[in-house]
């Protein structure tokens, strides 16, 4: 018996119009949220919140605000863990008990090492710029040294010098938007704006990698998914669908079953992809791809695999359970809020959106 979520991520526009459109939590004047910590307040766990992950048996979830709560207890009780900014966390991702990362806002990136317990900034939108501009620079400087350059490798380059000097200027308004760590070294974020950075050291250095995908529209990366073949699939906007097959060394575009965003994927007797209106897809082999009809047409932002059955999270609390047969509610939903993260603890389901912390139990046969 094993759980795994894979998966969880609502519409870009909301994380992009997050200020605009969602009431604060807390009193809120302009200021630079890289270097505010998160505030502590009791109504943590009814906060927006986009993701939940294990750290051995620890739960943790971050959302709004720079929070990350932490639960070790299956979560019948939550407190607030020690972050130092206050922007919106997206994703997380433990490579062990001790090791995790979180992004978010702003570029942000945050590393554990106690298990969620305490966090510190690793990298952030500033650092970010400045590394594309760096690296960018560097890859022009030794083309130029080339007998032979391509012409068009010079112009792509040129160009993506010229939006990342313009990021420079501009400030760390990116987020970022999942992030995925293989082991306690190796590991990607992704984001807005065709963003791709990887780091082989823990995060102490990072390269970026987003002028490098077969992503000349610098369409938004909204999901990872490593498979238990080793291949790495990142799917995004506008239907982009990447993979890779050695270890994100080199990308390659798959031809893609949709044109609308797509929000995550996830692994169970082959792949699924899931997006826009309740487009959701499966595919035995990661190239050829089936449409699956459902009951609803709310966006779909993430999916948790149980054994031999999938289940849904989307907008206006959707939560269907099924496979390539179909899909049916799993519980009588009462709340509208939208779902973007889920766990099974024992016999419940641990639900993370829009109104913050959700337990469900599970119904006789869920996880059959």
């Amino acid at each position: 018996m094993g759980f795994n979520i894979q998966g969880r991520k609502w519409l870009l526009c909301l994380l992009l119009g997050y200020s605009l459109i969602t009431a604060p939590t807390f009193a809120a004047t302009p200021f630079d949220r890289l270097q505010v910590p998160a505030q502590v307040t009791e109504r943590a766990t009814q906060s927006l919140l986009l993701d939940i992950a294990r750290a051995g048996g620890r739960l943790v979830a971050v959302g709004e605000q720079g929070l990350v709560l932490l639960s070790d207890d299956g979560g019948d009780h939550w407190r607030q863990a020690e972050v130092p900014v206050s922007v919106l966390l997206t994703a997380l991702s433990f490579a062990d008990e001790q090791q995790g990362w979180a992004v978010g806002h702003d570029g942000t990136v945050l590393h554990s090492t106690d298990g969620g317990a305490h966090w510190s900034l690793q990298l952030d939108g500033n650092r970010i710029n400045a590394l594309r501009v760096e690296q960018l620079e560097a890859e022009l400087d030794a083309l130029s040294l080339e007998a032979e350059a391509d012409p068009v490798v010079q112009e792509n380059l040129e160009y993506a010098l010229d939006d990342a000097l313009f990021a420079l200027e501009d400030g760390p308004n990116m987020p970022l938007l999942d992030v995925w760590f293989a082991d306690p070294l190796h590991g990607f974020v992704l984001g807005a704006y065709g963003q791709l950075l990887q780091t082989r050291d823990g995060g102490n250095s990072w390269q970026t990698l987003g002028h490098r995908l077969p992503n000349p529209d610098r369409f938004h990366l909204n999901s990872l998914l490593a498979t238990s073949s080793g291949d790495l699939y990142i799917a995004g906007e506008a239907g982009l669908l990447l993979r890779s097959s050695d270890s994100g060394n080199s990308w390659e575009a798959l031809e893609s079953p949709y044109e609308g965003s797509l929000f995550a994927m996830a692994e169970l007797d082959g792949l699924w992809l899931m997006g826009l209106r309740g487009n959701l897809f499966h595919s035995p082999d990661g190239e050829h791809w089936q449409a699956l009809e459902l009951d609803a047409t709310a966006t779909l932002n993430g999916a948790l695999a149980v054994d031999y059955k999938l289940l849904l999270l989307g907008q206006g609390g959707l939560l269907q359970v099924g496979g390539p047969a179909g899909f049916a509610p799993l519980l009588q939903q009462r709340s509208r809020q939208s779902l973007s993260a889920a766990l099974v603890v024992g016999s419940q389901l641990l639900l993370v959106g829009e109104g913050g912390i959700q337990r469900k139990a599970l119904p006789a046969g869920a996880a059959q």
